[in-house]
């Protein structure tokens, strides 16, 4: 039984449907929105939450009064009946990738509901345990360039690791200190994104100083261009893939066989499509760890709880939200994160 068909034929009942909407301010120096659809019933409730990037999306939604999920399903059907609801009907939403996130956060809502409605979770029904979660730290330098947000995290937390966007203002000294730290895991080149404010051209020289200045990270999201192509497909063991992958066509479009790839589930859409990349990735032998997108709510939970189950040990992205503030707090739990004894529904 593939882990799809695992929750496919549990029920739900949903007898109301209801949003909340989050803000907060983040290190990267943004304010991050999110809107958490929640979905109760039969005494219990599931929640997921939409992680489109665009407040204004965000807005157009507040305006939208329920979408029609009330009744009674299948997880099975519930994503079949998604299929014939416009979730965004005020507007079209300003980027084509914000449809999946949307439609991610209401199956997987609808997920959590259907498991504590049944009063099991997602462990119990996949037949898996929860694993004590390694996570890295994804954090930027600033505005003077500075180490100083590294630095200030390993003072608190010496046996943090870190997740960081490398950009073509980064010196090789600066790379020497950064390095320094040997606490660096994953570095992303933001290569595949465009039209962003995060896009970050192809720098064949750059990426010879990142690839060289750490030798153990993994890099993630590099531009395959005429002038790159060489140095990267002779480094193919430490190349990751993130922005592209939305579902097992899109690995088999990668212009190679990949060693490494950020899962982040909302890139998905649906739990079909997330869990069967998830088993592609185990068959062929491709390394998976989990990605987090400043989620603000359960969502950073359920990225978690997946990581917990399916690749607890790698360098995830899935650091407790409390690490994006602008100001670090105090408190904050050490890597690795232990799961609780007994998680409800797709909680942690």
């Amino acid at each position: 039984m593939s882990l799809y068909e695992r929750v496919a034929d549990l029920s739900l009942v949903i007898g109301a449907e209801r949003r909340e909407r989050r803000d907060r301010d983040t290190s990267s120096g943004f304010t991050r929105a999110t809107t958490t659809f929640v979905l109760d019933g039969e005494g219990e409730t599931g929640q997921g939450e939409d992680v489109t990037y665009d407040t204004e999306d965000h807005d157009a939604l507040a305006d939208v009064g329920d979408l029609g999920l009330v009744g009674g399903y299948t997880v099975e059907e519930f994503s079949a009946a998604l299929d014939d609801i416009d979730l965004f009907p005020e507007r079209e939403p300003e980027r084509e990738s914000s449809k999946r996130y949307r439609r991610w956060a209401i199956e997987s809502a609808g997920l959590d509901l259907a498991l504590r409605q049944a009063g099991t979770n997602l462990g119990e029904v996949l037949d898996l345990s929860y694993e004590p979660v390694r996570f890295v730290v994804s954090t930027r330098l600033g505005e003077p360039l500075s180490v100083d947000r590294v630095h200030e995290i390993l003072d608190r937390h010496p046996e943090a690791e870190f997740k960081l966007d490398p950009t073509s203002e980064w010196t090789g000294d600066l790379i020497a200190e950064v390095a320094a730290t040997d606490a660096v895991k994953l570095l992303d080149l933001k290569g595949q994104y465009h039209g962003t404010v995060v896009d970050q051209d192809p720098d064949p020289d750059l990426y010879e100083r990142v690839f060289e200045g750490f030798p153990d990270a993994v890099i993630e999201d590099p531009a395959l261009t005429a002038r790159t192509q060489e140095y990267l497909e002779a480094n193919t063991e430490r190349i990751s893939w993130d922005a592209p992958i939305t579902g097992v066509e899109s690995i088999e479009a990668l212009p190679f066989e990949p060693a490494w790839l950020n899962i982040k589930p909302s890139r998905f859409g649906t739990l079909s499509s997330l869990f069967e990349t998830i088993e592609y990735c185990r068959k062929e032998g491709i390394k998976t760890y989990g990605g987090g997108q400043f989620e603000l709510g359960v969502g950073r939970t359920q990225v978690q709880v997946l990581a917990s189950l399916f690749y607890s040990d790698r360098p995830n992205d899935v650091a407790p939200g409390g690490y994006n503030d602008p100001d670090l707090p105090e408190g904050l739990p050490d890597s690795p994160l232990a799961p609780a004894e007994d998680p409800p529904g797709f909680g942690w």
